[in-house]
């Protein structure tokens, strides 16, 4: 009975915190220092809200804890802290190099490497050239006239900017001298939405063609996909030196501060923030995400996740150090 009634509050909680793209206003919440470490804030990226929610009900409804889970572009989400000074128990964003050239070291000192991914071009069967698309002709099919293609902002979402960086890196794999720019039309401004996730609804209606996201939300809303290439994706580690030819800037730090981000395999991570107002249910979320049974949790949502979760940095908890593997240079 008791965890029914946890799991009710919970759901109807991660409800309210999911309206508006993740806009719902709990910075009294997340500011308030001295809860008796039953409540949990958790600010994440769009792609991460599925099985993060996933994770986070199982988690609230053994210890009975309150949750309060926030979804939005991962740039979005680290200007909530850096601009609007509101601070989550939990950061989890869908690119690794925010937090050093964000979060660090105002916000956290620290972070952990937990997932992985690719981008992919999701569609469903109503789609335009759905029938025709795949691996070796995709530039060709979201080039068609009347095709529908969306894209999240660049400015709010990794998703975004890694879809920059898959045109430069198109570009060159193809031999396509503008094919970048071209591919940048085929999406324009009026199909481009804060972040991937918001993208999923009109694909679902009918309202686009094709999207470029992550292949773990395509996967999880059960639209068919395009896999791209190795040297196009940003999922191999063996293309690192490829991806690292493509760059986008994207705003930084602070309001007209802009930061470089080079392609490179996509890499999800999470922290705690230091001034997070719930430390204890913090670590204890944290070391539950990195349990056996929280990463079954994720994957079950179709997120890879990491075998070996990677921790950077330091200052960590040392429940955190226990079950991650520490990289030998830090920044």
């Amino acid at each position: 009975m008791y965890a029914a009634r946890a799991a009710t509050a919970l759901l109807g909680a991660l409800a309210l915190a999911a309206c508006g793209g993740g806009q719902r206003s709990n910075g009294d919440t997340a500011d308030a220092a001295g809860d008796d470490g039953g409540t949990l804030v958790v600010f994440n990226a769009g792609s991460l809200a599925r099985p993060l929610r996933a994770a986070l009900i199982s988690f609230a409804v053994t210890r009975g804890t309150h949750v309060m889970q926030e979804n939005a572009g991962s740039l979005e989400t680290a200007r909530k802290l850096t601009e609007l000074h509101r601070i989550p128990d939990i950061i989890a964003l869908a690119d690794d190099e925010i937090f050093p050239k964000v979060l660090m070291p105002s916000q956290t000192s620290w972070y952990v490497q937990f997932a992985r991914n690719r981008m992919v071009i999701a569609y469903t069967d109503r789609s335009r050239g759905a029938s025709e698309i795949d691996s070796t002709n995709w530039w060709r099919i979201v080039q068609r006239p009347g095709v529908e293609v969306g894209r999240s902002d660049p400015a709010l979402d990794p998703a975004g900017y890694r879809t920059l960086l898959t045109f430069q890196l198109a570009e060159r794999y193809y031999h396509q001298p503008g094919l970048a720019a071209q591919l940048l039309a085929a999406s324009p401004a009026r199909n481009v939405r804060p972040k991937s996730a918001d993208l999923v609804g009109l694909l679902q209606a009918g309202e686009l063609d094709y999207i470029w996201s992550y292949e773990s939300v395509a996967q999880a809303a059960g639209l068919r996909a395009v896999r791209l290439p190795s040297a196009i994706d940003l999922s191999s580690p063996g293309d690192s030196a490829t991806y690292a030819m493509a760059s986008v800037r994207v705003p930084g730090r602070t309001p007209g501060d802009t930061v470089e981000m080079r392609g490179q395999p996509i890499i999800f991570a999470f922290s705690i923030p230091t001034h997070a107002p719930h430390p204890a249910v913090a670590r204890a979320f944290a070391a539950f995400l990195l349990s056996d049974r929280g990463k079954a949790i994720l994957r079950a949502e179709r997120l890879d996740v990491l075998d070996e979760p990677i921790l950077i940095g330091s200052g960590a908890p040392a429940e955190i150090v226990s079950a991650t593997a520490t990289p030998a240079a830090t920044p």
